[in-house]
């Protein structure tokens, strides 16, 4: 299976094969800043299953975890379309949005929960973490 994520004007495309291996949230005020949303909804693959066309930037930060991360976008409409960090670099974050598609698989995991807004409900999570990391995610694709 196929799915392309793209940027608003369709200049940045993310071609990922397979299912994701882990679809998340994350309510650390960094996220919510980057995605001018509560939350920023997400789902990992390995880098081998991902092919990127099309232009971008970079735009580096030092995330919750002391970690560095990456935020790739559009240098066109601004659009965010994916990210990788120093903590797990095998693998590419992709913002579910970008994918446009409400058959999506929803989020398991929910990080950074310290931060969360009250009045969100999440009922399609398993795995909640106040404060700690997400773990990496299995790279044999189980879960």
């Amino acid at each position: 299976m196929e799915r392309t994520a793209t940027c608003h004007c369709g200049q940045l495309r993310v071609i990922v094969t397979g299912e994701p291996l882990r679809n998340y949230v994350c309510h650390c005020k960094a996220c919510q800043r980057q995605s001018g949303s509560v939350v920023h909804s997400g789902a990992s693959w390995l880098k081998s299953r991902v092919r990127i066309e099309g232009d971008h930037k970079i735009y580096a930060r030092k995330g919750d975890s002391g970690f560095e991360v990456r935020c790739y976008f559009c240098p066109n409409c601004g659009s965010n379309v994916y990210a990788e960090t120093d903590r797990a670099p095998e693998y590419c974050g992709i913002p579910v949005g970008c994918f446009a598609d409400p058959d999506f698989p929803p989020p398991t995991a929910s990080i950074w929960e310290e931060s969360m807004h009250g009045w969100l409900g999440l009922p399609t999570v398993t795995d909640h973490f106040q404060r700690g990391f997400l773990p990496a995610p299995p790279t044999d694709g189980s879960r």
